[in-house]
């Protein structure tokens, strides 16, 4: 999954390894506990096979910045002194910034397309494949809603066998048992709603603006003429 979040967020921009842990943390929020650890041996991997590119993107000091304050006059001196020779020798820092080839494009839309293995995290491999839907084509948009409420529908009814299978549950228990199950019912509906939605978009035949403008055009021009 780790592969498919960051060749998915690469797909609309080009990032840091820094900005794309960011990223994966605080706005998909699927990866809170994403280590560089993690996330460096991944682009490594993908920069091996061809599915991502990093080169050095190099960036000066700002010669406007502050210099730190270390407490000793001496030592902000020397700060200072570092900061202008940098400046006259060109002295820069670099950053490796990452972007998507066309081989890495293929690959996303593969995995995105693809169904989820055996043994994987249901919610959290929905969730991520559902922050790139916009990438998918209809149809297969679609059957990812499907596939999801079909797992819901399983879950509830296993659910609901063991809440009647579960006579001696103490009323904790039993009232976890009950929130799970209403949590369900609830993703279901919702899951009903975006499937319905998105039927609805594929039965919508798209509108053909540039007939509209033509037919206007023409209309216009007929008139001026009739002028």
């Amino acid at each position: 999954m780790l592969d498919l979040a960051i060749l998915g967020l690469l797909s609309e921009c080009e990032f840091h390894g820094y900005e794309i842990r960011k990223r994966l943390r605080d706005e998909l929020g699927l990866f809170a506990n994403i280590s560089f650890g993690s996330l460096y041996p991944a682009l490594s991997r993908l920069e091996l096979s061809g599915a991502v590119v990093g080169t050095e993107s190099i960036g000066a000091t700002p010669a406007s910045a502050p210099i730190p304050l270390t407490g000793s006059l001496g030592g902000e001196r020397a700060a200072l002194r570092s900061r202008r020779a940098g400046t006259t020798r060109g002295t820069k820092r670099s950053r490796k910034v990452y972007r998507i080839t066309d081989t890495g494009r293929r690959v996303f839309e593969e995995l995105l397309a693809a169904e989820e293995p055996v043994g994987t995290d249901e919610a959290r491999s929905f969730g991520l494949r559902l922050a790139f839907a916009r990438h998918l084509a209809p149809q297969a948009r679609l059957g990812l809603l499907e596939r999801r409420r079909d797992q819901l529908i399983r879950r509830l009814a296993a659910d609901r066998a063991r809440a009647a299978a579960g006579g001696d549950f103490d009323s904790y228990t039993r009232s976890l048992v009950e929130h799970r199950t209403e949590t369900t019912q609830h993703d279901i509906s919702w899951l009903d709603s975006l499937i319905e939605s998105e039927k609805q978009k594929q039965a919508t035949p798209p509108t053909d603006n540039r007939s509209t403008r033509t037919v206007g055009s023409r209309s216009a021009a007929a008139k001026g003429t009739e002028l």
